[in-house]
């Protein structure tokens, strides 16, 4: 590893805040945003949402800056079964800088692991990110 890559912690607040949004009890669609804070070198929340869609989600990430949505999502499986999975998405669309690529790319794992996640989604372009782009994801998941 390249010593001018920075892999960035994350922040004990946010890692409480995981826990509990990991528990909730709400059967509503809810996203934590997350970015980096490159001074701190630090993952940090930057934005909790309740009640949002896929689509308002698309609308609230950055076109040119990367971010990382932690999506609890109502998810009704073909048997009628109803989940809510939480999926991890690393948005990181083409025309960022590299420098945040890589700090972002840097520090996906490190989050996915604090954050204990296993659904973990990359986009490329935040109009990727539908209803119908995360149900085929989620379809693999029994």
């Amino acid at each position: 590893m390249s010593d001018s890559l920075v892999v960035c912690d994350v922040d004990p607040e946010l890692k409480e805040k995981l826990k509990k949004f990991r528990f909730r009890k709400e059967t509503n669609n809810a996203a934590i945003m997350m970015k980096v804070d490159k001074d701190r070198q630090l993952v940090v929340l930057e934005e909790e949402f309740q009640d949002i869609s896929p689509e308002e989600l698309r609308s609230e990430l950055p076109e040119r800056q990367p971010r990382y949505p932690i999506y609890s999502y109502k998810y009704v499986h073909d048997d009628g079964r109803v989940s809510y999975p939480l999926c991890f998405i690393f948005s990181s669309p083409v025309g960022c800088k590299p420098e945040q690529q890589m700090m972002y790319a840097g520090s996906k794992n490190r989050l996915v692991q604090a954050a204990e996640l296993t659904k973990v989604f990359e986009i490329r372009s935040t109009d990727d990110l539908t209803e119908q782009w995360l149900k085929e994801r989620l379809a693999f998941f029994r």
